[in-house]
């Protein structure tokens, strides 16, 4: 809503959303002094750790987030998922997510919406006021619409993702200067459109720090070689949040969320190769190398981040469990997943869930048959190529999402931040805010204020 907005007298709520993402809420709250600009935030408004989503992986989270409700409403359930019927995987980009956005929804009802670098919403639509398509996205000159966006993106150097492959490297230097170069570039184009004062709804995402954490978490908890450079990474996320917050105008609410939380990484822990140890995963060969490669002796099989399909006749092509003998291979699966233990006996499952205490909707029949949230530490993995060792302690990341411990900070010192308070109910939240009817289908959480 720009100056020829107000002079109509359209004086509608709005509001600024910005995503962290994977920031846990215990590393902003716990220094305050670092962290100045967030510490005023929570003071002045309301804060507090939230949990995610099952799973709690980005590809399913953000859409989970932008629509309130669960992966069996949107259809995304991780980073790769399934053709129903088949052993085919696919990549879910923005047009697989099967549920209303609440930019949709903004858009719907009249208001203007600017969506920067969100997650899986490539192809950018062209519906709302201007997007630039997130993590997933093939390359810039695909991912920005309208046309003079892409330009000034381009102008900047702007870059969708931070080149993950410098964190691989022993000597982090070289990938903390390309996080900060992403990092500043974000920060560039949120404050020129935010400057721009002609949204109702803006959302941007700094998927950044995910990636950060990814490779420098453990050097943060532990207090090791890149604390520092963690450090001011974060000072510089806390900075630039500070400056954006200053330069909205009063009829904005500011809203600040992670997507899941992160916890230092002890061990990778390769699932199908347990499953293969455990002659629950029979290969049609030995050079397999991915899921149509599973036999019809296989029992069940996994795909991350921590789903398990039961490879069941007549739902899969070489389905080798009889539907009567289902569940009790399920029941089966999950004892075994529970009775898991690392290396130094703890436990890695924190909770196996079945598909039907945490998916419903018009896409569960997509939804794996049980799912692991894991204990902190243990990070689940798939692949069919197979590993020499269930439990990998050589991964060139240290760090791991969490269910628990996401943020949630609004400029609203009347919100309500609960127990069990979760990603479900920031859409709602943030319609309301707007004064957005979302009246029809429901959501899977609900308002805040």
């Amino acid at each position: 809503m720009g100056l020829f907005d107000r002079l109509r007298g359209d004086d509608d709520p709005r509001v600024a959303f910005f995503g962290i993402d994977g920031v846990p809420y215990s590393l902003l709250a716990d220094h305050p002094g670092e962290f100045p600009n967030m510490a005023a935030l929570a003071d002045e408004g309301t804060a507090g750790p939230i949990d995610s989503i099952v799973p709690p992986e980005s590809s399913a989270c953000w859409p989970s987030l932008t629509t309130g409700v669960n992966p069996g409403e949107t259809g995304v359930y991780g980073f790769q998922d399934r053709e129903v019927g088949s052993y085919d995987t696919y990549v879910p980009m923005g047009r697989d997510v099967r549920s209303k956005r609440l930019w949709d929804r903004a858009t719907d009802a009249g208001r203007d919406a600017t969506v920067l670098n969100v997650p899986v919403t490539f192809p950018p639509q062209r519906n709302v006021q201007r997007m630039v398509s997130g993590f997933l996205s093939p390359g810039l000159d695909k991912a920005a619409y309208p046309e003079d966006l892409r330009q000034y993106l381009e102008k900047i150097g702007y870059k969708i993702d931070v080149d993950a492959n410098l964190g691989h490297k022993d000597d982090k230097s070289e990938f903390v200067e390309d996080a900060h170069a992403t990092l500043d570039a974000r920060f560039e184009a949120f404050e020129h459109y935010v400057g721009a004062d002609d949204w109702d709804l803006f959302f941007g995402v700094f998927m950044t720090t995910d990636r950060v954490n990814h490779f420098l978490f453990e050097d943060y908890e532990t207090e090791g070689e890149y604390y520092e450079e963690f450090m001011d990474f974060y000072r510089t996320v806390d900075d630039y949040l500070g400056r954006l917050r200053d330069s909205l105008p009063d009829d904005v609410t500011m809203v600040v969320a992670s997507d899941h939380g992160f916890t230092t990484l002890d061990y990778e822990v390769h699932l199908n190769q347990w499953l293969h140890d455990e002659g629950w995963l029979v290969y049609e060969d030995g050079a397999h190398e991915e899921l149509t490669d599973v036999a019809e002796g296989t029992k069940a099989y996994s795909l991350i981040p921590g789903r398990f399909y039961i490879n069941l006749e007549s739902r899969e092509p070489r389905g080798g469990v009889p539907q009567d003998e289902y569940e009790s291979t399920r029941q089966e699966l999950k004892s075994m997943l529970q009775d898991l233990e690392g290396p130094e006996g703890t436990p890695v499952a924190d909770e196996v869930y079945e598909k039907e205490e945490v998916f419903r909707g018009d896409h569960a029949d997509m939804a794996p048959d049980l799912v692991v949230v894991p204990n902190h530490g243990f990070d689940l993995k798939a692949g069919f190529k197979g590993h020499d060792e269930v439990f990998d302690s050589d991964a060139p990341r240290n760090g791991m999402h969490s269910f628990d411990n996401a943020s949630l900070y609004l400029d609203d010192p009347g919100a309500s931040i609960r127990e069990e308070t979760d990603l479900y109910d920031i859409a709602p939240t943030l319609l309301d805010l707007m004064e957005v009817d979302y009246s029809g289908p429901g959501f899977d959480g609900g308002s805040l204020v």
